[in-house]
């Protein structure tokens, strides 16, 4: 009977530290995650020294618990998986020397996941994705359009030329108060709002290309805040679903526009996917099954506990080049920017 090919992946690229095991069959084996809402949320977002600090305290304890509730030692990993970045540097380090400790000891394959290609690759894991496919990336401070041609090679159709679609949720909900982290409270405000209540701009809408821009939307947010004499709950709930009807608005406009290059490129390709923290937002994504059906394509996103930063991820991008034989040596650094389209 062969043995299984077990990755452990770790992802410590911003205010997740997370750990997984993930086998060939495709299957999770385990998965924790901590988050450090609870010491970033004074501050109302990220500080990049509190949250090396939290990894360099929480690494070793999670991947000792990931290994426990899979059953598994570190005799029967086949590989190491860690976020190289891009990422906060602090965070980034503390993934990669705790990753390539292990590798070293264990005499096993070292192998620096691009933290994008994680996202990029996870519907993979869960759906019946096929190469090449059109994936809308919306993680951290990136916003793209690109086509996944295969592991480790991406063309990019574009991408935000200022802030991306989570940095505008996170900036949107400080400015109304409406809590941290940002997205996610954002969506459940929407929820109770009249999206049509504002009327706010949508950026981009109609030029050629599929780049984004939110900086615009962002400050008609911030006018219109200043504007209004009560903020009340209400005015907050009309302007969080108008805020995000505009994201949606522009999201499917550059859609149109990646979709109609992706079919110009591969007639024969189906596969619509999106990944990353804004993929959790279920407006997106029933925008984005729409929008599939209408183009006779097949919408695909990663459950939504997997949209977010995990190590899962990380685990099953490092199955997929660890598949092809891909490895990294040990003077591999950390990298606090690391585009997707230079692997």
């Amino acid at each position: 009977m062969t043995k299984d090919k077990i990755v452990l992946g770790i992802e410590s690229s911003c205010d997740e530290t997370a750990c997984a095991l993930v086998n060939d069959k495709k299957e999770i084996l385990s998965s924790v995650v901590w988050s450090q809402y609870d010491e970033h949320r004074q501050f109302g977002g990220v500080v990049p020294e509190i949250a090396a600090r939290a990894h360099l305290e929480k690494c070793i304890v999670l991947i000792k618990e990931a290994m426990k509730k899979a059953g598994k030692t570190y005799d029967d990993l086949s590989a190491v998986a860690v976020a190289g970045g891009p990422g906060l540097i602090g965070g980034v380090l503390v993934g990669v020397m705790t990753a390539k400790a292990i590798a070293w000891a264990r005499q096993l394959p070292f192998i620096a996941v691009n933290h994008l290609e994680g996202h990029a690759l996870t519907a993979r894991l869960s759906n019946p994705v096929k190469f090449p496919y059109l994936l809308l990336l919306t993680s951290g401070g990136h916003c793209q359009l690109l086509i996944v041609e295969s592991v480790g090679k991406y063309k990019k159709l574009g991408g935000t030329i200022d802030d991306s679609a989570g940095e505008a949720f996170d900036k949107v909900a400080k400015m109304l108060e409406v809590g941290y982290p940002g997205g996610p409270n954002v969506e459940l405000w929407a929820k109770k709002g009249n999206p049509k209540a504002f009327q706010f701009p949508v950026p981009m809408k109609g030029r050629v290309g599929c780049d984004f821009s939110f900086s615009g939307l962002k400050t008609a947010v911030r006018v219109c805040i200043e504007k209004q004499p009560n903020l009340t709950d209400t005015i907050k709930q009309d302007i969080c679903a108008s805020f995000q009807q505009a994201v949606i608005k522009q999201m499917s406009d550059r859609l149109d526009h990646g979709i109609e290059m992706f079919k110009s490129m591969y007639p024969t390709a189906k596969d619509l996917v999106v990944a990353g923290g804004v993929a959790a937002n279920l407006s997106v994504r029933r925008m984005l099954e729409e929008k599939a059906q209408k183009n006779g394509l097949i919408f695909s996103a990663p459950p939504v506990n997997l949209c977010t930063d995990n190590g899962v991820m990380i685990a099953w991008a490092g199955m997929e080049r660890h598949l092809l034989g891909i490895s990294d040596g040990f003077d591999f650094k950390a990298r606090p920017r690391w585009p997707l389209e230079s692997l």
